[in-house]
């Protein structure tokens, strides 16, 4: 080919501001059919995170016990209720002092001063080892019942309350509890208005002392409160039981809502965003109108005239709004947003009339190409996969470990207190001699090999490919999306000349070529995400050792990344539909994208408020109503219309699923929209560029568009 003839399939576009001259290939008719794999590198860096994070799993998995977090653990470090060991039947753990334990935290955290047993059921009645040596003699049954929750079997009770407290062998009182997360747990009710422990009000505490309910309640202050979860908990489970069906078909409406809001979008858009806009400017009005009627009821009132400087900062609010010049202020700020929007709406007119039609566009092709909506559904299966095995590994690198014991004294006023020891040998150490009462009770899994030594270190590194792979797959997602949309706006006769399978291809296309690309991407933000979290941590932990200028700093730093994270998203999103069309790398498809956002920055601002707007009216519509349906039905306020469920704990928990449910499915169809809508845009943009609506180069946007083009052009066109 000659170079007059390479010249004739080519021209320039002059960038002065945004670099070189920008060149178009004229003969481009869609998405790139023959491509290459890009972003090599990053792909290889990938898929060895990928191996190493299998590996974690695996080493993890190896090491980790999540029995550890399923079975409650006695002192000795074994488990209660494991099958094949002795305390297989004793599937509960009993705490012999639960005086001892300052909160029921401590205790679920298994490091309560006091030592604990597995026993096969929780203690039902009030008995002191006192009481037993009396009753021993005549009655050997409650000793029966008694020795049950000791360490060890015992024939008689022979030995003294004091070496029994020395050596620990059984608990000195027991009182009536029920079993919650494995644990026994004081048995409390509420009777006419008083606070009883086994419908007693005072017990004895097996030391000579009698003690009360409140006392034990205080001792576990939060015990009460975790009961009284479980009480509302079964209470949940049994509304959802009853109204699963009534929620399955809430959420089935609220899909056929949101399929039909995005059908509708391409006859209502335009009607929707002018109602809007004249309720907010009739909004305004009011406002000014308001301002202005207070400001004329405040003429000759004593001190009105006052200013702000004048009476200073005050505690008070309401003495601000008897000035007048705090009325005059918020009348000025109205009248001059008033001003901005109707000027806004007058000069902006055309670009607002293209953006709706983008967004007209938009439902059109989500209508010739339906398979789009469901792709939502194969994106939370793969979100669903990663939060798994994230959380699994997590729990396996948690429970990896050997059994550490630590030295736990009643008073806590041992200098060994909280030393690591060995409870074979423990009663024969000087620790035992030097501080009377102390025990040598598990405290924590833990250990000092290499491996243990890392697992912080693997964890942040599980948290980091956690974050990475979520944020790829939402990146596949947007790829593939646009891939397809772009399939449909480069088709010259819609929808005869849409290829066969277009989301299907480009999602093929995507992993195929593009995953080096994608992760690419990612990588970045997950990178961001990641500074976040220790941002986060570290507020958490330093929060008290930070003066005021730390906090400042760190607040300025927040919001730094936020928005940097926010302005990535926008980035590479825009870059994504870039390499969907044209299959180039990263960083060539997120530059070429910014400076054709920036070469038409006033559409792209118009086109983004007017898409959050009527997505941001979509969703509340679709939320809004499914809400006031489910509240109309679990109140029982629909009786002659449809009878709903009669025996509700809780009418809100069911309505709350409801109302959360709708918004994801509104969010997963809306997300489509919004990407097909921004695939769009970007395309009409290119077109414009590329084309100019001859017969040799014609315009690949349809009619709609195409006549709003014309139109602005014949009026730029007249002197």
């Amino acid at each position: 080919m000659s170079d007059e003839e390479e010249t004739s399939d080519t021209t320039y576009l002059e960038d002065d501001t945004y670099g070189d001259p920008k060149t178009f290939d004229l003969n481009f008719k869609g998405p790139v059919a023959k491509r290459s794999c890009t972003d090599v590198l990053c792909c290889i860096i990938f898929i060895l995170c990928i191996i190493g994070y299998i590996l974690l799993g695996l080493l993890a998995w190896v090491h980790g016990d999540p029995r550890r977090v399923a079975y409650p653990t006695d002192s000795k470090g074994h488990f209660c209720g494991q099958k094949g060991t002795p305390n297989e039947n004793k599937t509960i753990l009993f705490y012999f002092n639960l005086l001892s334990c300052t909160s029921p935290s401590v205790v679920i955290n298994l490091q309560c001063p006091t030592t604990q047993i597995c026993v096969s059921k929780c203690p039902e009645k009030f008995l002191t080892y006192m009481e037993i040596q009396f009753t021993y003699r005549t009655n050997k049954n409650y000793w029966t019942y008694y020795s049950q929750f000791c360490k060890s079997t015992f024939v008689k009770p022979a030995k003294t309350l004091t070496q029994v407290l020395l050596d620990d062998d059984c608990p000195i009182a027991i009182f009536p509890s029920k079993p919650f997360l494995q644990r026994c747990f004081p048995d409390f009710s509420t009777k006419n208005g008083t606070l009883t422990v086994g419908n007693k009000t005072t017990f004895e505490d097996g030391s000579g002392k009698t003690r009360n309910a409140i006392e034990l309640r205080a001792a576990a202050n939060r015990v009460n409160k975790i009961l009284d979860a479980r009480t509302i908990g079964m209470k949940i489970f049994e509304d959802y039981a009853t109204t699963w069906y009534w929620i399955l078909l809430g959420l089935i409406i609220a899909m056929f809502l949101s399929w039909m809001f995005v059908i509708l979008l391409r006859y209502i858009a335009g009607l929707l965003f002018w109602v809007f806009m004249v309720g907010v400017i009739g909004i305004i009005g009011y406002g000014i109108g308001h301002c202005y009627q207070e400001y004329c009821n405040l003429q000759g009132q004593p001190n009105s005239h006052l200013t702000v400087y004048d009476i200073g900062i005050q505690t008070d609010i309401s003495m601000y709004f008897q000035l007048k010049q705090t009325w005059f202020t918020f009348m000025v700020i109205l009248c001059l947003l008033e001003v901005f929007i109707i000027l806004m709406l007058i000069f902006l007119r055309e670009r607002i009339r293209i953006s709706i039609a983008l967004l007209k566009e938009g439902s059109k092709a989500i209508g010739y190409i339906p398979t789009t909506l469901v792709y939502p559904l194969l994106t939370f299966i793969f979100l669903s996969i990663c939060i798994s095995y994230w959380a699994v590994i997590a729990v396996y690198l948690a429970t990896s470990g050997v059994p550490v014991y630590k030295v736990i004294t009643p008073e806590g006023q041992c200098k060994h207190e909280n030393t690591t020891c060995d409870p074979e040998i423990f009663n024969t150490t000087e620790i035992a001699k030097a501080c009377p009462g102390a025990q040598c009770n598990f405290a924590f899994y833990g250990g000092k090999s290499l491996y243990h030594q890392y697992i912080p270190t693997f964890q942040i590194f599980n948290l980091f490919v956690f974050l990475w792979l979520i944020n790829f797959v939402i990146a596949l997602g947007q790829c593939a999306l646009a891939g397809a949309f772009a399939s449909y706006y480069w088709a010259l006769k819609k929808p005869d000349d849409i290829p066969p399978y277009p989301l299907f291809t480009a999602f093929g296309r995507a992993i195929r070529y593009h995953t080096g690309s994608l992760a690419f991407g990612s990588l970045i933000l997950a990178s961001i995400q990641i500074f976040r979290i220790v941002l986060e941590y570290l507020d958490r932990h330093l929060k008290e050792a930070q003066n005021n200028i730390s906090k400042f700093l760190q607040c300025c730093l927040k919001c730094c990344f936020w928005c940097l994270e926010t302005v990535v998203k926008f980035l590479n999103r825009n870059a994504y539909i870039m390499i969907a069309i044209y299959g180039k790398n990263f960083c060539m498809s997120a530059r070429e994208a910014f400076n054709l956002l920036m070469r038409n920055v006033l559409k792209v601002a118009v086109m983004d408020n007017v898409t959050d707007f009527v997505l941001i009216l979509g969703k509340i519509l679709v939320t809004g109503c499914i809400g006031v349906l489910a509240f109309l039905l679990f109140t029982q306020r629909l009786p002659t219309i449809i009878e709903g469920p009669t025996s509700l704990n809780y009418y809100w928990v069911p309505l709350l699923t409801v109302i959360i449910g709708s918004y994801l499915v509104a969010h997963g169809f809306f997300s489509v929209y919004a990407m097909c809508v921004d695939t769009i845009f970007i395309c009409f943009l290119e077109d414009m560029e590329r084309n100019d609506g001859s017969t040799e180069r014609p315009y690949y946007m349809s009619q709609s568009l195409l006549k709003i083009l014309n139109e602005s052009s014949m009026q730029t066109k007249k002197p």
